[in-house]
């Protein structure tokens, strides 16, 4: 389950988010390096980005629910997260594929509260490598390397608190950060705990981030 919810906004999850210079943003690529999708493309309608996300066309089944759609933030940490993999020399993207994903988009609100956290890109590679040990170099991973069944499961995890809870908004960082959370013997879990992070900074993290109108930056 996803942590929590409706949960009211707090002075220490407010102090702690503080920290973070919003002005700031983290690491990435120039847009129109990103795979040929830029965050801003509104020509990609909402199937077409949760297919080529969760990849599970039949998940999309007419039910008569809103399909949510990404936000371009979610969506540039998830190309975020394949090409990490790929430098990585692994030849899945897994759930802490997707954390470094987050950090290396650098601009949202989970990556903002991540790095005021001191849970960094280059401590996330650190403990990558202690949990899953290095790759054969020589080793040439796909372009796009397809999900592990934890990642797999956190996406899907996240479309359907999305759908269950009636919330209109977008399918955030912040929801995909939860979703690897909430995956508790996954590899991202494990990373995260070793950092630092916890139920508490979780349920932080989801107050900042709900609300109506709330925007993944």
């Amino acid at each position: 389950m996803m942590v929590g919810g409706g949960l009211m906004f707090n002075n220490h999850a407010l102090s702690v988010f503080r920290k973070v210079d919003m002005d700031a943003p983290g690491p990435s690529l120039p847009e129109d390096k990103i795979n040929g999708l830029t965050p801003h493309d509104d020509g990609m309608n909402n199937t077409a980005q949760l297919t080529s996300f969760c990849r599970k066309p039949e998940r999309l089944a007419s039910s008569g629910e809103k399909v949510p759609k990404w936000s371009w933030r979610a969506i540039k940490a998830f190309t975020m997260a394949e090409l990490e993999a790929r430098k990585l020399k692994f030849a899945n993207t897994g759930t802490e594929a997707l954390l470094l994903g987050i950090l290396i988009e650098g601009t949202s609100v989970a990556a903002k509260y991540l790095w005021a956290n001191g849970i960094t890109v280059f401590k996330v590679r650190e403990e990558t490598i202690k949990v899953l040990g290095k790759a054969d170099m020589y080793y040439f991973p796909p372009e796009r390397p397809p999900l592990t069944d934890d990642a797999q499961k956190v996406l899907d995890l996240v479309l359907d608190h999305k759908l269950k809870s009636g919330d209109s908004g977008e399918v955030t960082t912040s929801d995909l950060l939860l979703g690897i959370w909430s995956e508790v013997e996954s590899p991202g879990h494990k990373i995260l705990a070793v950092l630092g992070f916890n139920d508490e900074k979780a349920k932080e993290l989801e107050a900042l981030s709900s609300g109506p109108g709330f925007i993944d930056g």
